[in-house]
């Protein structure tokens, strides 16, 4: 079937007659272009990821210590808060976390309490603690300082450069 007023063939759905598609030049630029969109990407996402590992350790940290003065409180018994920096380990008694391996952990606490390698801030009923810091960085150089207030039992946090 021929178009009107044309000399190539019109089928009914508008094809021409000729194939439309890439050239392989057109797909080789977009598998480049693909390439360098992924080459920024992935380093980017593995940076997220590091950020938000580091981000949750520092929250389960704190949470953990809030829930340490609140079992004080609540049972009339003196609570445990452990700190073992060479296995990058948290404990409350039978609550352990484990925190992430881009995360270097440090602790600042009573003398008289501390156990070989295990650092403990003791929290009192009456919402007195022992006191102490921890410090958490990740490996890209961020950091917190965690302290623990000793008379009162507050946490209190501050970002520093990692040491």
């Amino acid at each position: 079937m021929w178009a009107t007023g044309s000399n190539t063939p019109q089928h009914k759905h508008g094809y021409r007659g000729k194939w439309q598609g890439f050239t392989l030049l057109e797909l080789m630029a977009a598998l480049a272009i693909a390439a360098i969109v992924l080459a920024v990407a992935v380093p980017a996402s593995a940076r997220m990821y590091d950020s938000i590992r580091y981000r949750e350790a520092v929250r389960e940290v704190v949470t953990l210590l809030a829930t340490a003065r609140h079992r004080a409180i609540t049972s009339g018994k003196p609570q445990n808060f452990e700190v073992v920096p060479r296995e990058r380990q948290v404990r409350l008694g039978e609550i352990t976390r484990q925190l992430p391996g881009n995360v270097t952990l440090s602790v600042n606490s009573s003398k008289a309490l501390n156990r070989e390698s295990v650092g403990v801030i003791r929290f009192y009923p009456e919402g007195g603690t022992s006191g102490g810091d921890i410090d958490i960085a990740s490996d890209r150089g961020r950091g917190v300082s965690i302290r623990v207030d000793w008379l009162m039992g507050g946490v209190t946090q501050a970002s520093h450069a990692a040491r």
